[in-house]
């Protein structure tokens, strides 16, 4: 099964210095909208009204433009950027999820389709926030499980290989 691509929408804080996308992005949102994905493995990309889509290893200056600022009509057009960029990214049935509000959402709707699942939708800020810090500790839970099975295997095939 193909892993999900991420898209996460871009926030108003930012570093005052160029940076790394995913870096960039200051809000306490963003921070747990990226640690949550990269919690999930795979590729994602940042949703910028600015830049249309953005892998997070772009470098780029911050800027103040944001999708509630635009017109209707600007909306549309910057959905039609995004999409054609999604299109040459992402193939027509890899999964996607995207971390992002209505504004951004919407634009990129008919592209995305079926395919995409929006996990948080209809949650305010601070329930997306709690969303996301809980799914982040659960994946951590599972990676330490993980990582206690693989240490009981490995003491277990030492035990067995001795025995032999």
């Amino acid at each position: 099964m193909t892993r999900p691509v991420h898209l996460v929408a871009c926030v108003g804080q930012k570093l005052p210095q160029p940076a790394r996308a995913g870096h960039l992005y200051q809000s306490d949102w963003f921070r747990k909208a990226r640690a949550y994905v990269a919690a999930q493995g795979g590729r994602w990309f940042i949703l910028s009204a600015l830049h249309g889509l953005v892998p997070p290893s772009r470098l780029i200056e911050p800027y103040n433009v944001t999708l509630g600022d635009m017109t209707a009509a600007e909306r549309r057009a910057w959905g039609v950027r995004v999409s054609a960029q999604l299109a040459d990214q992402i193939g027509p049935r890899t999964p996607v999820v995207i971390l992002a509000g209505r504004l951004y959402r919407d634009p990129i709707a008919s592209w995305a389709g079926s395919r995409a699942t929006v996990p948080m939708e209809g949650l305010g800020i601070g329930q997306q926030k709690a969303w996301l810090a809980r799914q982040i500790s659960e994946a951590r839970e599972r990676e330490a499980s993980a990582a206690q099975l693989d240490l009981f295997r490995d003491v277990h095939w030492r035990g067995a290989r001795q025995e032999v």
